[in-house]
């Protein structure tokens, strides 16, 4: 293990970064990309972008010199001299705080990265740390395959870079060239949010659709500004950073199958911090069962073998639905209920006792009343109401439009007693 001082060099960083401009950082592995990440910078330098340099390196020296060099970014901390996987991990940490300082400094305009598989895992934990919105573009030897890893909820522009980042060739400028332009094009022309509405997050699948566009609708209306996020695992997520990072002011989560997927082992889990960023934002939210029916999988040859004697429909030709079983449903149930039962805020659960997607429907594939009925059960029976907290059931299937207009009484209803987190969404 090594220490890399503290002291002068940090102060002296930091000092000029608090004094100088908004500028891009552009950060790769100085012992192995030296070179490309210089010429990418001069490009945004020429274009007239203001770049710094950040090395991240864990092995080699650096091949040029930084702008902020890998023991600026450290800190002080100890890296490991012998596995490299905890030494890129250590670093990966310590530069999510050095861009989170800077960027709370209003020094930071976007960021650019280049790597590897190893570079890539770095430099991505990082950017993720930082806001929506803030540009942010990697350009990677693994952005053709699963990306889930490196970008979840946040909004990363992953550029593949079809050869690998080892010297400057003909495909390699391009690609490069090309991030430089599209870097300098997102921090060159910003856009202006126009209006002041305040912004709403609401999850959707495809069969809960027509309740949420009414709501949507609904809500337009009334002059708020829906945000609609798909509930795949990464859309909860990316809806919960924008409600943590105060973009979004209210929240009607109508679609919670991200909660069957991550108990029973779908490929859309929500993570077991589902709900923690709502409830720790004390805003008004609305809570629904939509989609907690089914458990999603991909093509049939992926679905695991433990399931096989399962009831299943075909949504595509890439995605098959699992219907839940009375027992899953039950600790689905409670499993909700112990998150909500954290809220201090005003909260409403609505369970729709018609059915809980277009697929659960009299006549239709997933329709199982007594499914239904475990699920229910697990939730009232665990929910502890409060005059902030009701669990409010209603005769209706998710998607009639008398369950629509309830959800959109009952979040003006606690929107109302709520008029700070109205108000502040209203002004970001």
């Amino acid at each position: 293990m090594t220490t890399i001082p503290q002291g002068p060099i940090a102060e002296r960083f930091d000092s000029e970064a608090s004094a100088g401009e908004p500028c891009v950082y552009a950060i790769a592995t100085l012992d192995t990309k030296g070179a490309e990440l210089s010429w990418l910078t001069d490009l945004l330098r020429r274009i007239g972008v203001a770049v710094r340099t950040v090395d991240v390196g864990t092995l080699d020296s650096p091949t040029v010199v930084s702008d902020v060099s890998r023991e600026e970014v450290l800190a002080g901390r100890v890296i490991s001299e012998t596995d490299r996987g905890e030494a890129v991990t250590e670093m990966g940490e310590a530069l999510r705080e050095f861009l989170v300082a800077q960027n709370s400094r209003g020094q930071v305009s976007g960021v650019v990265g280049l790597g590897g598989s190893g570079g890539t895992a770095l430099i991505t934990a990082a950017m993720r740390a930082l806001p929506i919105g803030l540009p942010k573009l990697m350009v990677s030897t693994v952005a053709s395959g699963n990306t889930a890893p490196y970008v979840d909820g946040c909004d990363i522009l992953m550029m593949h870079s079809v050869v690998d980042i080892a010297g400057l060739n003909a495909v390699s400028e391009n690609i490069l060239a090309n991030a430089a332009h599209a870097m300098a094009g997102m921090v060159t022309h910003p856009r202006a949010r126009t209006g002041s509405r305040p912004a709403l997050g609401m999850t959707m699948f495809g069969v809960t659709t027509p309740c949420v566009t009414r709501v949507r609708e609904m809500l337009e209306q009334n002059g708020y500004d829906p945000l609609v996020f798909h509930a795949t695992g990464a859309g909860g997520r990316a809806m919960e950073r924008l409600v943590e990072s105060g973009l979004i002011g209210g929240v009607l989560d109508l679609t919670t199958t991200e909660v069957a997927d991550e108990l029973v082992g779908g490929v859309f889990p929500g993570g077991p911090e589902r709900f923690d960023r709502l409830l720790a934002a004390r805003i008004p939210v609305v809570v629904s069962l939509g989609a907690v029916d089914m458990v999603n999988f991909g093509a049939p040859e992926t679905i695991p073998p433990r399931f096989s004697d399962r009831r299943f429909h075909r949504h595509n030709a890439q995605v098959t639905l699992m219907r839940t079983t009375p027992d899953e449903n039950r600790v689905i149930g409670r499993w909700i209920a112990e998150k909500l039962n954290r809220s201090v805020a005003p909260l409403r659960l609505l369970i729709p006792e018609g059915g809980v997607s277009a697929l659960d429907a009299p006549g239709q594939p997933f329709h199982d009343p007594a499914a239904n009925a475990a699920l229910f059960e697990g939730l009232s029976g665990a929910l502890r109401a409060t005059s902030q907290r009701r669990l409010i059931r209603l005769p209706h299937h998710i998607n009639d439009p008398e369950f629509a207009d309830a959800v959109v009484r009952h979040f003006s209803e606690i929107a109302a007693a709520a008029p700070t987190a109205r108000d502040a969404a209203s002004e970001r």
